[in-house]
């Protein structure tokens, strides 16, 4: 209920805004407003009382508007009627108030009352009198066509109104008014536009008057005072049939005349009657322009009208009509007859023979029209029972004559070549079928007019067309009768006995049914039928074949009841039927009649057609059931002294004969011998005919013995086959191929053709008979005869069908005995297949021919000829037992099948396909693998035959092998193979392949492969896709048990390659199957492929790189070659064996192979690897013949193991760090080429461990793990590698709480005593960084770790360990307290002084550093000690402020800041700040004069010092140095006390500075003048002499 509020809530508001919108003066949206409001109101059951007010206003407004388009005022009273479904009495109140006394009306409120009568009858009626009285007012000031138009049609629609009230007051629901009072309103109005407005020419308001006319005239019919006067108006509507645009609406409007002169049963006056026939004939019979097709239908209506009220003047009208001769009347009328008794119209039918009469007139009237109508007339005439049992069977006589017309004049029009009158005649043809098809016989009436004259169209050959429907109507009309007898005791059975009508006879009958019948095995109806009727025909044909029929007829029908029926069955089935009917019967009197009906009928059928060929053999077969041999010799000798009489002689004649022999053998062969005999021949080769008078052939003869030999009973057959069929057959032959009493080669192809089908059938039967015993003595003769005549026939056409037919001959003669060899089989085979198959393709043979008869006939023997060649390599192949053999006669087409010609390749498919399918079974031995591997690729072939011949004889193969394959999901993807789009032909294979290929026997698969591989050489690229994929799938089906034939298998494919490689997508195919080779057996072909020699050629490395893409074995790949490198490095020594494992690794890898999984053990062992073949070269010898032909440089680049190692670890790790699990080396590339060398290897290995993502626990780990045993190798390149390694781990904090970095601690302290240099600088690298992995163990294990470092600084001979270990120290002491390093503190101290003027940076940069770190340590107890070191060291951190190394002057004023406290020199700060405030270094001399000045002032012994330590820096082997030292002598000399300066040695000072001012650096001439004249100043200023 809320639902409903809620769409009236809905609909309001939507009417309220669109009743809102009206006021715009937009005119397009009024229209669609006024629309979409009619189309509410029209759904809407409730509306508001005040929004239909609103509405009704609104509407009433625009309707009344001139100013509106006419097309809104006709909406807006659409809308406004449809108003007066919810409030009738306001619309109809709105309309009156506009509709007023003796004023014009606006046209629609006109329209609109009209329409509210219309819709409104009921509500509109109260309201009439008022309406016709006030528009009584106003006719007369109508003057506008469209005013009075609109009175017209008010007229009208107000008088249906009536006329409805007056028929159906009862159903109004109020008290009956007085309809008079309101006809004669109508009246009154009537007449005064009938006698003011109707004469005016006016086509407007004419037609209006027209429409007002039939409703108006209608209503005043029930007065009877006004009948009169009504039915005067009439003519007047007649006389405005002239303009065709409203004659339709004339006969509208007569129409309701009449019908309401019938419903009041008032009378027109006869000449009324006429005038009303003749003008709706006319309307119905238009001659100048053909009648509107509607209008046509309402003049029909008019007539049936007419026929229920004046049936005898209509008939009589129709007979006066039809006297004339012209064609459109007539058929008119036929017409209109037709349409009457189809209305089955009671009246008419006391007619019956009137209307028969009127049909009769027409019958001989040669119109196509007319004959046509008059069919369709008598077709619905025997519908609806006019058909009078007397006089009826003129009319069915008719049918059958108008199609045996029409059939004759097609036939002389088809032979004049005249297709004037052709679709006419076909139509009459047609409409004659159709009308026997529809006709029912057991129509009241027609079982009297249709029995038994009907049976006389059943045997004339002229009626064969309408056999169809005529078996039909006999079968019902015996049906009929049948049943009757069973339901009635008196019998009503149909006799066949009437009068002067000439029935056929039982044996007519029988013959011609019969013969028809074969159609059945075709499927055509008429043959159906035929065989339908024989059913119900026995008591009429003879009874005592009812019982016999009764049985074996539904036996008879059963084969046509499949889908798949064989004509020669059902044709061997009725000739069946014949014998057992004829022997039933036992009338030799019965049984000649039959044959000589059979001979009268032979004129019936087309010497080509399949009833003729059927009716010879039913001939003979009759022949052959009778028992009076002298009536038998007879006839076979009159059919050969006159074969004419069967038509085609020699095809009559073998086909009677043959089957006349089935039973009279010696009988027909006696007759033959004695008409050889008797007969004397010409010696023309040529026509080889008879002598005396133009007869049979000794060609003829030839065929005869053939037939004759192909139905004789067997047993009889083998002992006369040699002496009188064969001998006699090949004397003919040889004396048709003499000339002149010498025998040539005859190029005779009747002659051939004869010859050939003699023999073949000869072979036939012997073949059928079947007898072990039996030898064939004319066996080699006659194939010798079939192969020339095969080898005669030209290469380049096929106009002859003389292949075809010595083809079927050679198969059949090859069965016979004695067998043949193999050989034999195979030249036959051979010289078939080589006449056959080269032919040109078959378009180009078919356009050899003229016509397209020609070409069709090319076709034809194309076909049958290949059908032929593959029956025959069947036969000899499936003969065999022995498999080998039989794949022998098969391999006759392997150059066919990989043909490049398609058209060959095609039909080598084609007999493939036949030799292959259909339930063949082959010998025990049969290997199919081979064929399979040639055959299956064609899948994919260029033509569509040629891949369903490939699919089926894939198939084939394994159904031949009694394998049970998925037949009907194949024959599915077979069909598909019809496609030409190549990708789905691709996918198809591929799909066959997956079925098939796990059916192979394993044992095969070899030769399966061999066969592909040679495809992938060899085949169209298409068919090379397919190759491949055949291959792949078998070995992905069969890979498993392929373990003792891997070695034969990949070292065919191995063989393959060199060719495959140039064609890319054959030796990607040859890689997969590599591929899934692997995938089962990974160790075997992993091992075979590292037999390879180093290093790898293209073909090898793209093996590698195969079998690592493919997703289902690149794991397993990778886990088989870390299985082999990790045997092949046990002691921690690698040979080329080992080096072949990371080629490959390398390989593999480099495709892109995730390594996650094997990271650690794939790292560690490729490190190993590396570090084994550090410097090892390989020996010449192990490299492979191909590579030692290389130049000096190649070869000494290639045979570097640790390269080829480095290479492998570079790709593993550049994939790792793709993975995530290592990250970029700080050396770059660089790493790698310290990694390979043996002076660098240890820096690469760190700079690697430092790549190492330690963020990875688990798999840092597992290199840890994996890589400890280096630590303790007898290798020494390897313990180098792995404490190097570890050295880099051990400032991984992460590493020391998960690893095992304890007992690598303690390996690092004793290798830090080894007496190896590398060794000893990584494991004190190592005790490094402990100091940043693990603080706590540097605490813990300080007296050992100190000890072993701070021997390294006494390796004077090897800075590297030297400052590895003062980079060692550093990092350690950072840790310890003055305490824990005051055992060692003096040690330190003094061994760090010594490296400060080191040669190399880092060394001295780590002293520097270090003796910062030693002034936190100092203590109590070694504070004096560490100042008079500050003391002795001043000098080189003063000078190395002015270091070539920048960091090395800033680690200088960073010691000097920390060391200045232990002299007390707190003054210094300032000069040192400064120092470093300044972004550059401030000019040496200033600044040590500057730090002498103050340092003078505080203490003088230092700057002694200082002078004293300088002269060794003068000869430094760095320029900055020197000059350095001489300036901050310089600014000594300038600030010492004259005391000092007193003590100066001068003479050497002097010496020094006059030295260096030759130093091949100015700076430090400059340097060393000023200082000579500094000194020389201060000398002279305290007089002492230089």
């Amino acid at each position: 209920m809320t639902q409903g509020m809620e769409e009236s809530t809905e609909i309001f508001v939507d009417i309220n805004l669109t009743v809102g919108m009206l006021n715009k003066e937009d005119v397009v949206s009024k229209e669609e407003i006024y629309t979409h409001l009619a189309t509410i109101i029209q759904n809407t059951d409730i509306l508001d009382d005040a929004l239909v007010q609103r509405l009704i206003f609104s509407a009433s407004k625009d309707m009344r508007d001139n100013s509106v388009l006419r097309e809104i005022r006709m909406l807006a009273g659409e809308v406004l009627v449809s108003l007066a479904a919810h409030d009738f009495n306001s619309v109809m109140y709105e309309i009156q108030s506009h509709f007023r006394i003796l004023e014009l009306p606006n046209e629609f409120v006109v329209l609109a009352l009209a329409e509210l009568a219309t819709s409104y009858v009921s509500q509109s009626i109260p309201f009439m009198m008022m309406t016709l009285l006030t528009m009584q007012t106003m006719l007369r000031l109508a003057e506008d066509d469209s005013i009075k138009a609109a009175f017209c049609l008010a007229l009208e629609k107000f008088s249906k109104a009536i006329y409805k009230y007056v028929n159906h007051w009862k159903d109004f629901p109020y008290p009956r008014l007085d309809a008079n009072r309101l006809s004669d309103k109508i009246f009154m109005l009537f007449q005064y536009i009938m006698e003011k407005w109707a004469p005016m020419p006016s086509s407007t308001h004419t037609l209006a008057i027209v429409k007002a006319h039939g409703t108006t005239v209608s209503l005043l019919l029930h007065r009877e005072d006004l009948c009169e006067y009504a039915l005067g108006q009439i003519p007047w509507l007649l006389s405005q049939y002239k303009d065709k645009e409203i004659d339709f609406h004339i006969t509208q409007s007569l129409k309701q005349i009449l019908s309401a002169a019938l419903l009041y049963d008032v009378g027109l006056p006869k000449g009324l009657r006429k005038s009303i026939f003749i003008n709706l004939l006319h309307q119905v019979c238009r001659v100048a322009e053909p009648p509107v097709k509607e209008n046509q239908i309402e003049a029909s209506s008019c007539f049936l009208i007419l026929a229920h009220s004046n049936p005898a003047d209509l008939i009589d009208f129709f007979e006066e009509q039809m006297r004339s001769n012209n064609e459109v009347i007539r058929v008119g009328i036929l017409t209109l007859l037709r349409s009457a008794v189809n209305a089955e119209e009671p009246k008419l039918r006391d007619y019956i023979i009137s209307v028969e009469r009127i049909v009769k007139a027409v019958t001989g009237d040669l119109s196509v029209k007319v004959r046509n109508s008059t069919l369709l007339l008598i077709q619905t005439m025997c519908e609806k029972s006019y058909i009078e049992a007397r006089e009826g069977w003129p009319l069915i006589d008719y049918i059958f004559s108008q199609f045996v017309m029409s059939n004759k004049t097609l036939e002389k029009l088809t032979k004049m070549n005249s297709h004037e009158d052709d679709d006419g005649e076909k139509s009459v043809q047609e409409t004659s079928l159709m009308v026997l098809k529809t006709l029912d016989p057991l129509v009241i009436g027609m079982p009297q007019v249709l029995w038994p004259r009907i049976l006389t169209f059943v045997v004339p050959a002229e009626y064969t067309g309408t056999l169809e429907y005529l078996f039909n109507i006999i079968r019902i009309l015996i049906m009929a009768e049948e049943r009757k007898k069973q339901n009635a005791r008196e019998s009503t059975a149909l006799v066949i006995s009437t009068g002067a009508v000439k029935l056929p006879s039982p044996q007519q009958l029988l013959a011609r049914l019969l013969v028809i019948s074969i159609l059945a095995g075709l499927g055509n109806l008429r043959g159906i039928g035929a065989i339908g009727l024989l059913k119900t025909l026995p008591e009429i044909i003879n009874p005592k074949l009812a019982d016999l029929w009764k049985t074996r007829l539904p036996e008879l029908l059963q084969p046509l009841e499949g889908k798949n029926s064989s004509i020669v069955l059902w044709e061997t089935m009725l000739l069946q039927l014949l014998k057992e009917s004829l022997w039933k019967i036992s009338d030799t009197a019965w049984t000649i009649q039959l044959s000589q009906d059979f001979c009268q009928q032979m004129g019936s059928y087309s010497n080509t057609s399949i009833e003729k060929k059927f009716l010879w053999k039913a001939l003979g077969t009759t022949l052959a059931s009778c028992q009076n041999t002298d009536f038998v010799s007879s006839q076979v000798k009159e059919f050969l002294i006159a074969p004419t009489q069967l038509g085609d002689p020699r095809q009559g004649i073998a086909s009677v004969l043959g089957h006349c022999a089935e039973s009279h053998l010696d009988v027909v062969l006696k007759v033959i011998k004695a008409f050889q005999d008797r007969e004397k021949f010409f010696m023309n080769r040529c026509k080889g005919l008879f002598s005396g008078k133009r007869s049979l052939s000794k060609t003829d003869i030839m065929v005869i013995y053939g037939a004759v030999a192909l139905h004789a009973p067997r047993k009889q057959l083998l002992f006369r086959v040699d002496q009188d069929i064969v001998s006699q057959v090949l004397l003919l032959y040889s004396q048709c191929c003499q000339v002149l009493g010498m025998s040539v080669m005859t190029k005779d192809m009747d002659l051939q053709m004869s010859f050939t089908r003699s023999i073949t059938e000869i072979g036939i039967a012997v073949h059928e008979a079947g007898e072990q015993w039996f030898k064939f003595s004319h066996k080699e003769v006659l194939l010798g005869h079939m192969l020339d005549f095969i080898r005669d026939e030209p290469l380049d056409s096929l106009a002859s069908p003389v292949r075809w037919k010595a083809l079927i001959a050679i198969r059949y003669l090859s069965k016979l005995k004695p067998e043949l060899s193999l050989n034999d089989h195979l030249n036959i085979l051979e010289e078939t297949i080589r006449r056959l198959l080269p032919l040109p393709p078959l378009e180009k043979l078919k356009n050899e021919g003229q016509t397209d008869k020609d070409k069709e006939h090319i076709n034809f023997l194309y076909e049958r000829s290949m059908e032929a060649l593959g029956k025959l390599m069947k036969t000899m192949v499936w003969d065999n037992a022995n498999g080998e053999e039989c794949q022998e006669m098969l391999n006759l087409l392997r150059m066919w099948l990989v043909s490049q010609k398609e058209w060959e390749r095609e039909r080598a498919f084609y007999i493939t396909g036949m030799v292959l399918t259909n339930d063949v079974e082959a010998p025990q031995n049969f290997k199919i693998g081979p064929l399979l591997g040639l055959l299956a690729p064609h899948s994919c072939d260029t033509l569509p035959t040629i891949r369903q011949a490939a699919a089926s004889s894939v198939i084939g193969l394994f159904c031949m092998k009694g394998i049970h394959l998925e037949m009907e999901r194949l024959q599915d993807l077979q069909e598909g193979l019809q496609c030409d789009d190549v990708q789905v032909q691709i996918k198809i294979s591929s799909k066959i392949a997956k079925i098939i290929s796990k059916f192979i026997p394993s044992e095969e698969i070899q030769m399966f492969l061999e066969e592909t591989l040679d495809g992938l050489e060899s085949l169209n690229p298409t068919c090379t896709k397919a190759c491949g994929i055949w291959m792949v799938a078998a070995l992905k089906e069969q890979g498993a048990a392929l373990e003792d034939q891997l070695l034969e298998i990949l070292g065919t494919i191995y063989h393959h390659m060199p060719i495959l490689r140039q064609k890319e997508e054959s030796f990607q195919f040859m890689l997969d199957a590599i591929s899934q080779i692997a995938s089962f057996h990974m160790d075997g072909v992993v091992s075979n492929l590292l037999q390879k020699a180093l290093p790898f050629d293209r073909d090898t490395k793209t093996l590698w790189k195969s079998l690592a893409e493919n997703p289902s074995s690149s794991g397993k790949l990778l886990r088989a070659l870390l299985d082999k490198l990790e045997t092949r490095t046990e002691d921690d020594v690698a040979g080329m064996d080992a080096i072949s494992v990371a080629c490959a690794i390398h390989e593999v890898v480099t495709t892109g192979t995730p390594v996650a999984s094997l990271y650690p053990q794939l790292f560690t062992l490729l490190l190993k690897l590396v570090s084994c073949t550090l410097g090892l070269k390989v020996p010449t010898s192990a490299l492979s013949w191909r590579r030692r032909v290389m130049n000096q440089g190649e070869r000494q680049q290639v045979a570097d193991p640790c390269r080829l190692s480095t290479a492998t670890l570079k790709c593993v790790q550049t994939q790792a760090m793709r993975e995530g699990l290592a990250k970029e080396s700080d050396e770059g590339d660089n790493l790698w080429s310290l990694l390979s060398s043996p002076n660098t290897h240890h820096l690469g290995v760190c700079a690697l461990a430092r790549s190492m993502a330690v963020w990875h626990h688990g798999v840092i780990l597992d290199i840890m793990e994996q890589l400890f045993s280096s630590l303790t190798s007898s290798s020494e390149n390897y313990r180098i590698t792995g404490t190097a390694f570890f050295s880099e781990l051990m400032k991984e904090p992460i590493l020391w709480k998960h690893g095992n970095l304890r007992e690598v601690l303690i390996l690092m302290d004793q290798s830090a005593w080894d007496s190896n240099a590398i060794l000893r600088q990584m494991a004190i690298r190592g005790l490094g960084n402990t100091a940043s992995g693990a603080p706590h163990k540097v605490k813990k294990h300080k007296q050992i770790m100190l000890e072993s470092i701070i021997r390294g600084l006494y390796h004077l001979a090897r800075t590297e360990v030297v400052c590895e270990s003062l980079k060692a120290l550093k990092q350690i002491l950072e840790l310890l307290t003055d305490r824990d390093v005051s055992f060692y503190f003096k040690e330190i101290v003094l061994q760090t002084r010594t490296f400060f003027e080191d040669e190399q940076d880092d060394v001295r940069l780590t002293a520097l550093l270090l003796f910062e770190n030693l002034a936190s340590l100092t203590g109590r107890r070694w504070k004096i000690f560490f100042a008079e070191e500050i003391k002795k060291s001043m000098i080189s951190f003063l000078l190395h402020l002015w270091d070539p190394n920048p960091k090395i002057g800033a680690a200088c004023r960073d010691v000097l800041l920390v060391c200045i406290p232990f002299l007390g020199l707190h003054e210094l700060y300032g000069v040192l700040d400064h120092l470093l405030d300044s972004q550059d270094l401030p000019r040496a001399r200033d600044f040590y004069r500057q730090f002498c000045v103050k340092l003078a002032r505080k203490n003088q012994e230092i700057l002694w010092i200082l002078h004293t330590h300088s002269f060794t820096f003068f000869s430094s082997s760095w320029e900055m140095i020197r000059s350095a030292a001489v300036k901050l002598t310089d600014a000594i000399v300038l600030n010492l006390t004259n005391q000092y300066v007193e003590l100066l040695d001068n003479e050497q000072l002097t010496t020094r500075l006059q030295a260096l001012r030759q130093d091949p650096c100015i700076s430090v001439q400059r340097a060393a003048e000023t200082a000579l004249q500094t000194l020389l100043r201060r000398c002279k200023e305290i007089s002492i002499p230089l």
